[in-house]
């Protein structure tokens, strides 16, 4: 939730991987810059920030969630985008990325929890930055492991995305009642 911010910007180089490396689209919804109102069920949204990120999340079928370590627990505003989109969520897979001085681990198990609420599949592992050690005073990556674990994150994003997402559709599509997805028609 600040400009600049090194979740933020660890998440433009995962999805920056993803795009060239995988060469499969993605796109960045920074919640600085379209910020949500607070969700409230009862209200219908007509706001242009609700609509674009309404698109987005419709349109995708991963998510990779960035966020601060706010003592010890994710932002306001994180837990104000999974309140607003939880049903969207459901048969999607998420990964993580903590910026965080000690690891961030609270912080990702907060977000898991939240997301399996939503009926939606997380990867079992999350990237944790710590600036200090990670990054250059320029912004850029020093940390050769922190490079790695953000090649393995967007790689099995796209990997297993794809495969759990083509199968809750099929399972959506099925006239097997007996499924996870079936539940969703």
């Amino acid at each position: 939730m600040r400009k600049n911010s090194f979740s933020t910007n660890t998440l433009s180089k995962v999805l920056e991987i993803i795009s060239i490396k995988y060469k499969t689209e993605a796109r960045l919804v920074n919640l600085f810059e379209t910020q949500l109102p607070i969700y409230q069920p009862s209200t219908k949204f007509d706001n242009e920030n609700v609509k674009k990120v309404t698109n987005d999340v419709k349109w995708a079928n991963v998510f990779v969630l960035a966020c601060p370590d706010y003592h010890g627990s994710m932002s306001g505003t994180m837990k104000n985008f999974l309140d607003f989109f939880w049903k969207e969520f459901s048969g999607k897979t998420f990964g993580y990325i903590v910026s965080s001085h000690e690891k961030g681990l609270t912080v990702m198990d907060q977000m898991r929890t939240a997301v399996r609420q939503c009926y939606a599949w997380s990867l079992p592992y999350g990237i944790s930055i710590n600036e200090r050690e990670d990054l250059g005073s320029d912004g850029k990556i020093v940390n050769s492991r922190l490079q790695s674990r953000m090649e393995m994150l967007a790689r099995d994003l796209v990997v297993y995305g794809r495969l759990i997402y083509c199968q809750f559709s099929k399972d959506q599509d099925s006239a097997e009642q007996n499924t996870f997805a079936h539940y969703y028609l």
